[in-house]
């Protein structure tokens, strides 16, 4: 009979006392034959390893942070000793930490701390929480948030004219969910110098009424006007935002993110190398670091990359990886500004935002590839990826064949045929399966019906042509949440959905789970370190409520009972 939850959750619990050692660099690792006792061996568990040569197992023993041995209780118990500490888990299922593949981590543990929009569903809730910020905030103290879905409430943008009476002293900047667009209030505006004489700058829109003045919504490098004044953030805050990020993200059972950063066209690079320096770097010196990170960095500044793994290699520790360079090519959905080959439902002028110059982006995509760093470009409309599996014919055809694991970010709207296209050159397909719940009600008002049904979230086309497919949030565009993630790839549901949202996409469990695991792994070139549970890999997993795997299958559960991040319990 499984243990009630609740004693499962204190039975993990009790396993805080694990002795593991650091290993900084992510290199191939062999157990030290000083001491062949394990620090800890995990019994009586249904493991799920990820690793094809042995998918599953019960026993798992680990040493210095790694997996020693998994397999059967009879071969693993030979490596108890009078210091290991047993967890017997009563058939719990364990998994490989999960590997979210896309993030904003510091933008997303600042959101955490600012105004919560996501999942408003009315006018006068939006209203109600900017009030309730204005209340804790001094004059001319910055009012900041997002998440807000105005398709949650029939599609109306908000305006300036919403917060303008609630915050005459404050100026206000609130986010849309997907990061491409922005409301502003009057006093921000008026701030950035914003008014009906300010031109749209290249790859970007201020929203105006009829008479031509700004409503307060701005659309891509638009959004650049108020994020030049908006006021600066202390390095201690910074720092706080990674730790409340990295927290968040282990409670989830995720292990390693791939933090994309915050740049886009318009911005400046620096904002990236100084979270670099002054949080990452800052946070490995003082032993701050509970997670692993791949960093990837704006394409513009591909020279400097190169220069700093040229410099200190690919890792800097367990807990940093260099991963590569990130370019866009247009906006989203929800912001009207994703790349397609067909216009807006009802805008017949607008076919989106190519927010950089092909020739330019070519052209730093080459240099980049050239020397070896890895390429992460943001994709959304189906015009933009035909764009973008283009350039790549281009790269390989100048640049020759090789193992470089190109990224396209997002992949979300692809015309007949394109996915076929992923397989030729191995491309990762990084994308993010529950932005599929925010645009299954709206996809068919942006773009019709028969196209939304034919191009959107082709998860099972990708991988029947070819593609790795790695499965990521967005966060803070989408909560960091795995098991979420798992089962909406599997089913396609939005709520309130009885049926699936274009079910011939849907992916098995064993597929979505390798998406947030091993091939998340293998997309940022990790996976001689995670994404499974196999002997020398880091022993990041995850343990969760379900007690047998067919009750696992049947019902993927909402919450981790426990996380591990190099054997050591990090959450709760």
């Amino acid at each position: 009979m499984p243990l009630p939850l609740a004693a499962q959750s204190a039975l993990v619990a009790a396993a805080v006392a694990i002795a593991t050692a650091t290993v900084l660099l992510l290199v191939p690792w062999t157990p030290t034959p000083r001491d062949r006792f394990a620090d800890m061996v995990l019994a009586n568990a249904t493991i799920y390893t990820a690793d094809p040569a042995r998918p599953f197992a019960d026993a798992m023993a680990v040493r210095d942070g790694r997996v020693l041995r998994v397999g059967t209780y009879e071969s693993v118990k030979e490596l108890n000793g009078r210091h290991t500490h047993e967890l017997s888990l009563s058939g719990n299922v364990v998994l490989p930490g999960f590997i979210d593949s896309h993030v904003h981590f510091i933008d997303g543990g600042f959101q955490l701390a600012r105004v919560p929009l996501r999942g408003i569903r009315n006018k006068d809730d939006f209203i109600g929480r900017v009030e309730e910020a204005v209340r804790d905030k001094h004059p001319g103290q910055w009012i900041l948030g997002g998440g807000w879905n105005n398709d949650f409430w029939g599609g109306d943008l908000p305006a300036a004219a919403w917060l303008d009476d609630m915050s005459p002293d404050n100026p206000v900047w609130l986010s849309r969910m997907d990061g491409h667009m922005g409301v502003a209030n009057s006093l921000a505006m008026k701030i950035a110098g914003i008014d009906k004489n300010t031109d749209d700058p290249i790859g970007g829109t201020i929203m105006r009424t009829t008479g031509g003045e700004p409503t307060g919504l701005l659309v891509d490098t638009a959004m650049k006007l108020i994020f030049d004044v908006i006021e600066k953030v202390s390095n201690h805050e910074r720092r706080e935002a990674l730790l409340r990020a990295s927290k968040h993200a282990l409670m989830r059972g995720v292990t390693t993110v791939v933090d994309v950063g915050s740049y886009f066209p318009g911005t400046s690079t620096e904002k990236t190398w100084q979270d670099f320096a002054d949080i990452y770097e800052w946070a490995h010196s003082m032993e701050k670091m509970i997670m692993r990170v791949c960093l990837f960095f704006p394409m513009p500044t591909w020279s400097r990359v190169s220069d700093l793994i040229d410099e200190h290699g690919r890792s800097l520790s367990q807990w940093i990886h260099l991963g590569g360079v990130k370019a866009f090519l247009d906006g989203s959905l929800g912001s009207s500004s994703a790349l397609f080959h067909e216009p807006y439902e009802g805008d017949p002028g607008n076919y989106g935002l190519q927010v950089t110059d092909l020739d330019s982006l070519l052209n730093r995509t080459l240099e980049s590839d050239k020397s070896g760093l890895q390429v992460a470009i943001h994709a959304i409309g189906d015009k933009a990826n035909d764009l973008l599996l283009d350039m790549i014919d281009k790269v390989v055809d100048l640049n020759g064949v090789k193992d470089r694991r190109f990224r396209i970010e997002h992949a979300q709207h692809l015309a007949p045929g394109a996915a076929n296209r992923f397989g030729k050159h191995g491309i990762i397909a990084s994308v993010q399966p529950d932005h599929l719940l925010d645009d299954a009600n709206s996809a068919g008002n942006k773009i019709g019906v028969e196209r939304a049904e034919r191009s959107s979230y082709t998860f099972r086309s990708l991988l029947d042509g070819g593609a790795q497919l790695a499965f990521g949030s967005d966060w803070p565009v989408s909560d960091i949440n795995p098991l979420q993630a798992i089962r909406t790839a599997m089913f396609r549901k939005p709520p309130g959905w009885e049926v699936p949202w274009i079910p011939a996409e849907r992916l098995t469990l064993d597929e979505s789970l390798k998406a947030h695991t091993m091939s998340a792994a293998y997309a940022c070139f990790l996976d001689h370190a995670v994404g499974s549970l196999s002997e020398g890999k880091y022993a990041d997993f995850v343990v969760l409520p379900s007690t047998s795997w067919d009750e696992f299958s049947n019902d993927v559960p909402g919450q981790v009972l426990a996380t591990y991040v190099s054997g050591r319990q990090a959450y709760p």
